[in-house]
């Protein structure tokens, strides 16, 4: 680690704080110079680091740049060994994770940027990723399973990311409840519970804020699976001009406006434990039934996106992952992959 990420990691560790030159010099032995100048290119990249004479430098509480030194005080301990690397902007952070995966990367490397200029969903689609207002990363996973079993890795992640985001909410409401005014703005935290669209979108107030898209190399001759990549991208405030006009009807943030928690870092550091956790007992399935919870399609009339469409009601979600449809018959379909729509009462309006 050089000079630079020492002072940050230092300062992430004391953010609100001031701390001398004299202790940050002598706690990383090296000498005031070249702590100043580890500052003063912080600055440049645009970190909130004050300075004051006797008191030294302070990384401002409303600093929001996503940093490893930043993520890694978030992280559980058991997940600080994790390689983590942090871009401003990426083409992709799946398409660089397949490149290290290709090349023999072992799983556990986790790719995260503030940007994304080639981002990627399902479908084929592009994932809107604008610069400073995201969270985009990836995950390199070797799993031993098959191919077909792939599907757990987006489901765990779908909870991971939900409950992420109702961790960073509450984080944020407790840090405004005592400030008069200090949340107009915001919504209730009641009301912005992170749901789940099936298979991979995560919801707040009835917006997209989450998308995952899991790749897969696989070995043709037992089916099994070479390695895998898991991807999230989060929007975690509205874009500086908005939406694009073709997705804003559909997309959304979870913060409505600035917050001064850390956010992002808080994010990716979250979204790490929370699908580690379920990834090193990813047979057990232990986050279906928190899935299931959080499903908003469980009860309502849906259509296939498929011609012709499939109209059903969803009724269920089983143990692997499948969407389970009654049909008009009384009989059930399962849906394995692909997307629904939400059924809507008056106008032909995709959910």
């Amino acid at each position: 680690m050089n000079v630079r990420d020492q002072v940050l990691l230092v300062l992430e560790q004391q953010k609100g704080n001031y701390i001398s030159g004299a202790k940050l010099a002598s706690e990383l032995s090296v000498s005031r110079n070249a702590v100043w100048k580890a500052v003063k290119h912080l600055q440049e990249e645009g970190y909130a680091i004050e300075t004051a004479p006797n008191r030294g430098y302070v990384l401002r509480m409303d600093n929001d740049i996503l940093s490893a030194p930043g993520i890694m005080k978030y992280l559980h301990p058991k997940y600080r060994k994790l390689s983590v690397e942090v871009y401003k902007s990426i083409d992709s952070t799946n398409t660089k994770v397949k490149e290290y995966a290709a090349s023999g990367q072992p799983e556990g490397l986790v790719v995260i940027a503030q940007e994304q200029t080639a981002g990627r969903g399902r479908m084929g689609r592009s994932f809107y990723s604008p610069t400073s207002s995201g969270v985009y990363m990836s995950f390199l996973l070797r799993p031993k399973f098959t191919a077909g079993e792939s599907t757990y890795l987006t489901t765990a992640a779908a909870v991971a990311a939900a409950e992420t985001i109702d961790d960073v909410w509450k984080d944020y409401f407790e840090s405004i409840k005592h400030k008069d005014n200090s949340g107009a703005g915001q919504s209730d935290p009641d009301d912005s519970q992170a749901v789940i669209k099936w298979v991979n979108d995560v919801y707040v107030r009835g917006k997209k804020v989450c998308g995952i898209l899991t790749e897969a190399s696989v070995n043709v001759e037992n089916s099994m699976l070479e390695y895998a990549v898991t991807g999230i991208g989060f929007n975690v405030q509205m874009p500086e001009n908005g939406f694009p006009e073709e997705i804003q009807d559909i997309a959304g943030a979870i913060f409505e406006t600035d917050t001064a928690i850390d956010a992002k870092n808080r994010i990716a550091a979250g979204m790490i434990n929370h699908f580690m956790k379920y990834y090193e007992d990813l047979p057990e399935r232990t986050y279906m039934e928190e899935y299931r919870k959080r499903s908003f399609l469980l009860g309502r009339e849906i259509y296939t996106v498929t011609d012709p469409p499939i109209t059903g009601r969803a009724v269920d979600i089983d143990e692997e992952g499948h969407l389970i449809m009654e049909l008009k018959d009384g009989s059930r379909k399962p849906l394995s992959s692909g997307e629904v729509s939400v059924r809507p009462a008056t106008e032909d309006k995709k959910i």
